[in-house]
This record gives C-alpha cells, sequence and structure tokens, in this order.
C-alpha cells in the first residue's frame, strides 16, 4: 500500500536501480526529468546488475559529438561499438538461471535488437515496460522547462539523490523488506539496489512485494 502523497521528480535512468521503482510505486505521481544536461557516470546511462563475478555496470555510449551540453532528451546513443550485443550477453549469463529469467526473455530482447536514435527514449519504453510487468501503476508526466529546485512541499526532488554513490534512500513500505533472492548471492552475498531487472528476474510477480 502506498504510504506517500507527494509527486517524486526522477532523472531518466536505464535498467533503473530497485529504489528508482520504489520511489514511484509509493509516490501519488511522478515527474521525470527531460530538460537538464546529461550527466555521465550516473543511472542516466548506466546500471548495475549481479553478475557471476559480482556486481557488472552496464554503461549505454552517447554521441561524443554533441558534446554533454544538449537536455537529456536529445542526447543521441552512440552504435560504433557493439553494445547492444555486449549488454544482452551479461544479462543472459548473469540471469539466465535465475527463476524468472526465461519468463521475460522475450520481453527485455527486442530492445538489445532494436535501434533506438536517443537514450530518453529508449529508457522510457524499458522503464514502462518494467512498471508493467511489475504491475506498478502510476501516473507518469515529463518536464517541460529545467528548475534547479522546486520549492513546493509535494514534490520531492530525487534527480540528484538516486544515484550510484550515494546511499539508496529507503522507500521500501512494501509487505516484504530487506533481501530477496539473488543467484550468486551464495558466492559474494547480497547487494541491494541493483538493477530492478534483478529483482524482476529473481522475484518475478512478487517483486512489487519489495517495492
Amino acid at each position: 500500500m502506498k504510504s506517500r502523497e507527494n509527486r517524486v521528480i526522477l532523472s531518466t535512468a536505464y535498467l533503473p536501480p530497485v529504489e528508482y521503482i520504489s520511489a514511484i510505486y509509493n509516490s501519488s505521481g511522478t515527474l521525470i526529468e527531460q530538460c537538464e544536461r546529461f550527466q555521465k557516470q550516473s543511472y542516466r546511462s548506466s546500471c548495475h546488475i549481479y553478475s557471476a563475478s559480482g556486481l557488472l555496470a552496464l554503461t549505454i555510449p552517447v554521441s561524443r559529438a554533441q558534446g554533454h551540453y544538449l537536455p537529456i532528451r536529445e542526447m543521441r546513443i552512440d552504435y560504433s561499438a557493439k553494445w547492444q550485443q555486449e549488454h544482452w550477453r551479461a544479462i543472459v549469463s548473469a540471469y539466465r538461471t535465475s527463476p524468472f529469467f526465461e519468463y521475460y526473455e522475450d520481453d527485455f530482447a527486442p530492445f538489445y535488437h532494436k535501434r533506438y536514435e536517443f537514450l530518453f527514449d529508449f529508457n522510457t519504453e524499458l522503464l514502462t515496460m518494467i512498471l508493467g510487468l511489475m504491475g506498478v501503476k502510476c501516473n507518469i508526466e515529463y518536464t517541460q522547462e529545467f528548475l534547479h529546485e522546486y520549492s513546493s512541499r509535494d514534490i520531492l526532488d530525487m534527480r540528484e539523490v538516486i544515484h550510484p554513490k550515494r546511499e539508496p534512500f529507503n522507500y521500501n513500505t512494501g509487505k516484504k523488506s530487506g533481501q530477496y533472492f539473488q543467484v550468486f548471492a551464495h558466492k559474494h552475498g547480497f547487494i541491494s539496489n541493483l538493477s530492478s531487472a534483478d529483482l524482476l528476474f529473481n522475484e518475478g510477480p512478487d517483486s512489487i512485494s519489495y517495492l
């Protein structure tokens, strides 16, 4: 059951971490930032999965010719390297033995074969699919201008709070909390706040209980 009455504003994110999905689930509405400048070394173009060797970062390359001063919605994906093949191979290797990978494989695979021109569009369609698979019902809107700060008390600004170098923000209000099953936990222990794909492939329809 949702416990928050406020809305939340988030950056776009590639296979967003669990805390990102939890923020959406536990808010009354979501704004996704599409007017900010692109930021490297963030979840905007990177995600973390759990491989046999431990935590593995996957990053979508963007076109350097554009510089990093365009609005995030205008950042183009760079296909000079075969990143889609590399990412999908890494995901299959990491999760092929997880309980629900085969169940969701056909939902994820097209994103690693179809070419998207813009990073924002790729992230948006992938997020929409993940929310649907988890059963998260939400109202998502997109910013029309960039604001450094939001003064309204009903908007929680999480654009820089949800970041790989920061501690996860605890949104969990679900009936289950803490650790869920992970395939390689017996080797490296439980790793928190990985990509939402990690939760989905391991817990399937019960994923929403951990948000």
